[in-house]
């Protein structure tokens, strides 16, 4: 008995650092934005409470709409490309090939690298390389092209790790479920759709949910690549916050962005997740 009161005193001494550290970085930060988007605060110097102020103009900005349709379109487009680029890999890789594992890990290489590092050397290549063989300007240059090249690099980087996510569900689904079908005159696109495809659903939605919030969170490629440029056409929401609410003088004003973001975030990750467990469910 006394050994056991140890333990978990020695467990809550242990729990108790790391929640005030999280509680410190994370909790507290979220809290006092929350209260600054009641403000004008600039981020520095002293601030008046403005009350609902900032939330009613942020539906009458036009810089933040568009910056909403940017985010949208481009995550929306980006979440499709790269679960069924994904999908796909994942099937090749998972098929009777050689060098099986050494094609996993050599492909796993795109996601240990940094976000910005990737857009540094993207945007090198996009602003000299392709210009230089395709006789044409930087797509990076083109208000209408510019986030396409963002997409790019975004499917790029991301398309390793939904791919072994992937993988890891088709190791699930057992082979003698691939015999009976095969059996019944079960082949190629038929199997796929009726047997892998509804073994492989929970993985999809995985998919699906974290791929769609991490692209509507996009940041550091456009930092590399566009700085939000040209002419303000590739400002996502989270570039948005961060360069007029740091530098811009309106903390108070984005911090109300990020809260808004922030339920928009939620509840785009919440229809998906009730809309892909009915399509589960119906599978």
């Amino acid at each position: 008995m006394k050994s056991q009161n140890e333990r978990k005193r020695t467990f809550l001494l242990i729990s108790i650092p790391i929640l005030l550290l999280f509680f410190g970085f994370n909790t507290l930060p979220l809290i006092k934005g929350f209260i600054y988007s009641f403000t004008n605060f600039r981020g520095y110097g002293s601030y008046e409470w403005v009350g609902w102020r900032n939330y009613a103009d942020l539906f009458t900005d036009t810089r933040v709409g568009n910056s909403y349709w940017f985010t949208f379109k481009l995550a929306i487009v980006a979440t499709i490309l790269i679960n069924i680029l994904s999908l796909i890999m994942a099937l090749a890789l998972n098929s009777k090939i050689r060098f099986k594992s050494f094609l996993r890990g050599m492909y796993f290489i795109p996601n240990i690298l940094g976000a910005l590092v990737v857009g540094y050397i993207f945007s090198y290549i996009f602003t000299y390389i392709l210009p230089a063989i395709t006789r044409t300007a930087s797509m990076l240059a083109d208000k209408n092209l510019a986030w396409i090249a963002i997409v790019i690099v975004c499917a790029w980087q991301s398309i390793a790790m939904n791919t072994l996510i992937y993988i890891s569900g088709l190791q699930t689904v057992p082979e003698d479920v691939y015999e009976a079908a095969s059996l019944d005159g079960a082949t190629g696109w038929n199997k796929f759709r009726y047997i892998t495809f509804p073994l492989i659903m929970p993985f999809f939605t995985i998919n699906m949910v974290l791929c769609m919030k991490n692209n509507l969170m996009v940041f550091d490629q456009i930092m590399a690549l566009t700085n939000g440029g040209p002419a303000q056409s590739t400002e996502s929401i989270s570039f948005l916050i961060y360069n007029n609410g740091m530098a811009g003088g309106q903390f108070g004003f984005q911090s109300a962005n990020a809260v808004i973001f922030f339920i928009v975030i939620v509840t785009v990750s919440v229809l998906q997740m009730r809309f892909l467990n009915k399509r589960e469910e119906q599978l």
